[in-house]
């Protein structure tokens, strides 16, 4: 091999591994799960154990039955609400956290017809704990803040939640309704949880969408893949 040939074949190598050092480095930017999801309902476990320990305020509480002219009427989505979106990778589940969150939950325990909802994300608080892939999810090649800051969500029908509600028990129900995003509407099914506690309803739902639901671009690479599913949780506070 000549000098020549050598020094192409050095060349080509460094190129390579700088490419792909640089390419490794990109990558790494956009991985990494720096959010937790955080749910406004106790786990069952630390219901038992606050229950046996006979402690806490909220389980001295818990087994008092809670007035219809309690529940019902408007209630306020308080500050302390979050909704998250998480996407699976070949590496790990990264998860969004947006807690700039508003809008209402009108209640009629007597007559879930006449129940209503609706809620809206600023999109430009949505947070993954690294800035330069939050700054991609909320350009125009995801959600498009400039032209749509908002993503919302108009519940329609509330389906399981009883008539009656005692302290501190939780209710699962169904919660259909449509969420909009870049414009782009998508009816959705919540599995939710609800409960009253402390003079606060607290509602806890899950539903998942897809990339091509909202058109979003999978962003799947050669050292990168992206299951489509994305999962979409809220985690609420309502005050009235």
């Amino acid at each position: 091999m000549n000098k020549k040939a050598r020094n192409w074949i050095i060349a080509a190598a460094a190129v390579v591994v700088i490419g792909g050092a640089g390419g490794y480095a990109l990558v790494n930017n956009y991985l990494g799960n720096n959010v937790e999801i955080e749910s406004v309902l106790p786990t069952q476990a630390a219901a038992n154990t606050e229950t046996a320990a006979g402690g806490t305020a909220e389980a001295a509480a818990a087994g008092a039955a809670v007035a219809a002219d309690q529940l019902n009427g408007t209630w306020k989505i308080a500050d302390a609400s979050k909704v998250y979106f998480s996407v699976t990778t070949s590496q790990e589940e990264v998860n969004f956290v947006d807690d700039q969150v508003s809008g209402t939950w009108d209640v009629n325990v007597g007559d879930a017809a006449q129940m209503s909802g609706s809620g809206a994300i600023e999109v430009d608080a949505i947070d993954s704990g690294n800035a330069q892939r939050d700054e991609h999810i909320k350009s125009d090649d995801y959600f498009q803040m400039s032209k749509f800051p908002q993503a919302t969500f108009t519940a329609k029908s509330f389906d399981g939640l009883p008539q009656e509600w005692t302290e501190g028990q939780v209710y699962d129900f169904k919660m259909d309704g449509t969420l909009t995003v870049k414009g782009i509407e998508k009816p959705v099914t919540f599995e939710a949880k609800a409960s009253y506690q402390g003079g606060k309803l607290l509602l806890s739902g899950t539903t998942v969408v897809t990339f091509e639901d909202f058109g979003l671009a999978n962003p799947h690479s050669v050292v990168l893949s992206t299951e489509n599913e994305i999962n979409v949780q809220l985690e609420l506070t309502l005050e009235k």
